[in-house]
């Protein structure tokens, strides 16, 4: 699909006089989206998705040509932003070369992705494995930690999401959990949350103090020698961009090492370029056993994910089978676009851009419409990784309500801006690839309409 702001654009052009006609195109994809395919995580009588014909770097369009800014990077995952085309080229050259072949067999592409994934990797990890996205990733890394401690029971956070797989989504926090709970041995508890916290905390510091007594306290109640691991969104993504306060990851890390205890940190969402590092782990002085990851690693251009693996637990399955494997484990069109991925970040300077942007643009910029917005009651956040929480109160820190939400949402993509809501938080998440410019662009945009609900609603 051409740019619709190319001088070539084959796409219907923005009418002067108002938004673009309809295009048979854009009818046909609802029309069949209606039809015949059941969406995640919805009731599906009354969707209406929005339709995407084409994208390129920061943007997506519609057949029409209504063009949108990208400030949710889809779920998160486009890093490198649409179509980039060293990545295009790379999938489409292994497809001509070798398509697909078995998990067992060695192929070039595949040891050329792990070799890139392990020079981010923190030292001790030296292995690969690989699924097809994060929720599989973070299965066979509970499967790990459980293989090699010969215990049973997972540690995870109550605000979390790890995927929507068996024990996955059972290791989740959230409201997904509950009518999904098969899996056996998860145990939840609190993690640090400043803004509405659960210890009566007045400090960061105090915050991870007592959330680290609270885990520790719940490991001893279930019994230190049933619990196999510790699984943690470095930053928990979907909960809210939660980013944890100084020493509570390396409190972790003592905690787990104190009862020998598998620490398992998932950098689906945080990772490769996300918080302005390579791994979202690399600014909380903490190094893992086990590290899940999938999304941003080739920005979901075919599905990927894995678990670097640390020496030690991988030495556990030199002599002993490891039970797991998936078809599609070091898929070449999925290596390819690793390793292509990975090489382009590298060479373009793009976690150095997203620690930029962040840290000059999103930064100041969140901070100033907090201070002018009443409906903001927390701005967090790290590079491209960003939430604003929003209340109808800020004194009592009531949650705006889902109508809210619904406003602010329909509000941006009127103003062509592409929106992340969840709950009752917008989370600015763009491509790592985004310029200054189109960071202030879509920070100005969003703060027009968070002005106009609270103008209304307030």
């Amino acid at each position: 699909m051409t740019d619709p702001t190319s001088s070539t654009s084959t796409v219907t052009a923005q009418r002067p006089d108002g938004p673009p006609a309809p295009h048979p195109d854009d009818e046909a994809a609802r029309r069949l989206d209606r039809a015949h395919v059941f969406h995640s995580w919805s009731a599906q009588a009354h969707l209406d998705p929005l339709v995407v014909a084409g994208g390129s770097g920061v943007h997506v369009w519609d057949h029409a040509g209504r063009r949108y800014l990208d400030f949710s990077s889809q779920l998160v995952n486009t890093n490198i932003g649409h179509q980039h085309p060293r990545v295009v080229a790379a999938i489409q050259e292994q497809a001509g070369r070798l398509a697909t072949i078995a998990p067992s067999t060695a192929a070039l592409v595949r040891g050329e992705a792990a070799e890139r994934v392990l020079a981010h990797a923190p030292a001790g990890i030296s292995k690969v494995f690989f699924t097809n996205g994060g929720a599989d990733a973070n299965e066979n890394a509970i499967r790990m930690a459980r293989l090699h401690t010969g215990r049973d029971k997972v540690v995870s956070h109550y605000r979390s999401y790890h995927g929507n797989t068996g024990a996955a989504v059972v290791a989740t926090g959230d409201w997904r959990r509950v009518p999904n709970e098969y899996a056996r041995g998860h145990v939840h508890v609190f993690g640090p949350y400043a803004y509405r916290s659960e210890f009566w905390s007045t400090s960061p510091e105090q915050e991870a103090e007592r959330a680290l007594h609270h885990l520790e306290r719940v490991i001893q109640s279930e019994g230190p020698a049933s619990v196999a691991a510790i699984l943690l969104e470095t930053i928990p993504g979907t909960a809210g961009v939660l980013v944890p306060p100084p020493g509570y990851l390396p409190g972790v890390r003592e905690i787990a090492d104190r009862y020998g205890i598998v620490l398992i940190l998932d950098e689906v969402m945080a990772g490769f370029g996300r918080t302005g590092h390579w791994l979202a782990l690399d600014a909380f002085d903490v190094v893992p056993d086990l590290v899940t990851f999938a999304k941003g690693v080739n920005s979901g251009y075919v599905p990927a994910g894995g678990v670097m693996i640390s020496e030690e637990i991988a030495r556990t399955f030199d002599e002993r089978v490891f039970p797991g494997g998936l078809t599609y484990s070091g898929h070449p069109l999925a290596m390819a676009a690793i390793v292509a991925s990975l090489d382009a970040m590298a060479d373009e300077g793009v976690v150095a851009n997203a620690a930029a942007v962040g840290r000059e643009v999103l930064a100041p910029g969140l901070a100033a419409l907090a201070e002018r917005n009443p409906l903001v009651g927390d701005v967090r956040g790290l590079g491209v990784f960003w939430a604003l929480e929003l209340v109808r109160d800020r004194a009592s820190r009531e949650p705006v309500d889902a109508a809210t939400m619904g406003r602010i949402k329909a509000g941006a993509l009127a103003r062509g801006l592409l929106p992340f809501v969840a709950e009752n938080r917008v989370h600015v998440v763009p491509p790592c690839v985004i310029g200054a410019a189109d960071a202030a662009t879509g920070v100005e945009i969003l703060g027009d309409v968070l002005d106009a609900v609270a103008a209304d609603v307030l």
